[in-house]
């Protein structure tokens, strides 16, 4: 049975949540489904939707959808949805009012973000209670979920997210892979590693930037380049002071042609050819979109020994090294910086890991059986 869906993200962010609707709708219509949207008017998550081929419903604000609920209950049963979807905590009011009104929808919510405190009040109990089933999006937020949320554990499911692993795949010719590599500043031989990510305090770039000072204080004859990829403003995701701060940091490390900053770039999949390692430093992800991207570019990984990451990467796939510990990520970085075969063994089994465990169209196969279910 095909269902109808509409996906509700009410948020004027951008972040990994607000792509999430936009990610998965060609994969959940090639499926055999049919998708709609509610966003407000003008976000980029509206944008991102008519990208997709969704022409949402639009609302001014938070307000206004809920004033705007006899309209949406109209439009619900005209096109006949019978399940929503939401993606932020926020929604579920509207969500909840809406299958509270119209008996036989069924209400979805994925907590892309790993609740941490409890969500047990009467308000919580009275939303989360008309909910089929909560999404988390790893075994470490599914852990925090059953504490925080006033469901019972058969309405917890673990989903796992999942890429389609066909762009990050290697494909420049070597004379294009040079061109991009001097494009980013990365000397000739030089073993380069980067981190990419939206450029705030919780994605660990100060302390990635202490590990590479102690990786030039442990191995001076070393040559590497360090590429920082992320956006620089705040139109771009980033919190602008924390760049100032990183900057300054880089420069008083005495790293400032070691590290090159590289501001928002689209074209993720072929940067990653560039590098031949990634790391992910973040405290507490509560997933690792930008781990498994890496992996399916044929990426050895380093990553947090915190959160999901130790999830997403084993020792035959990356390596895992305590958040904040710089000595500890220096040593890591030395290990697989001199060591090419072991980069390469690295990065085809992750790869393969990603290709078995990871992809879009798994995650959607799960998505829709669950609303079927």
């Amino acid at each position: 049975m095909s269902h109808k869906v509409m996906h509700i993200c009410l948020s004027s962010g951008w972040g990994g949540l607000e792509m999430y609707p936009a990610r998965i709708i060609p994969e959940l219509r090639r499926q055999g489904g049919e998708v709609h949207g509610l966003a407000l008017a003008g976000s980029r998550v509206a944008a991102s939707l008519a990208e997709a081929g969704v022409t949402p419903v639009t609302v001014a604000s938070k307000a206004r959808a809920l004033l705007a609920v006899p309209k949406l209950l109209g439009y619900l049963r005209g096109q006949d949805i019978d399940v929503l979807h939401c993606h932020k905590s926020s929604d579920l009011r509207l969500g909840a009012l809406l299958v509270t009104l119209m008996p036989g929808l069924k209400l979805f919510f994925t907590d892309h973000m790993g609740v941490t405190r409890p969500k047990k009040d009467l308000y919580h109990r009275w939303a989360y209670g008309r909910v089929t089933t909560l999404f988390s999006i790893s075994e470490a937020t599914r852990q925090r979920n059953l504490v925080a949320f006033p469901l019972p554990a058969e309405r917890i499911q673990r989903l796992y997210l999942g890429i389609d692993p066909t762009p990050y795949a290697p494909c420049l010719v070597a004379p294009a892979r040079q061109a991009l590599r001097d494009a980013l500043n990365i000397p000739p031989g030089a073993v380069a590693i980067g981190l990419p990510g939206r450029l705030t305090a919780g994605k660990g770039q100060a302390e990635w930037i202490e590990a590479l000072k102690a990786l030039h204080e442990k191995a001076p004859d070393l040559a590497w380049q360090g590429v920082l990829i992320g956006g620089l403003h705040a139109d771009e995701g980033s919190n602008e002071d924390y760049v100032a701060c990183l900057r300054e940091r880089v420069s008083s490390s005495g790293l400032d042609t070691r590290i090159t900053f590289t501001g928002f770039r689209k074209d993720l999949p072929r940067l990653f050819e560039a590098l031949d390692i990634v790391c992910v430093p973040s405290r507490n992800e509560a997933f690792g979109l930008t781990v498994i991207e890496a992996m399916a570019a044929a990426k050895p990984v380093i990553g947090a020994a915190s959160g999901a990451i130790p999830e997403l990467i084993d020792a035959d796939t990356g390596r895992l090294a305590p958040p904040g510990d710089a000595d500890a990520w220096a040593t890591a970085m030395a290990e697989l910086a001199t060591d090419a075969a072991l980069r390469e063994r690295l990065g085809a089994a992750a790869q393969q890991r990603i290709e078995q465990h990871f992809t879009l169209t798994a995650h959607v196969e799960a998505l829709r059986r669950a609303y079927q279910g």
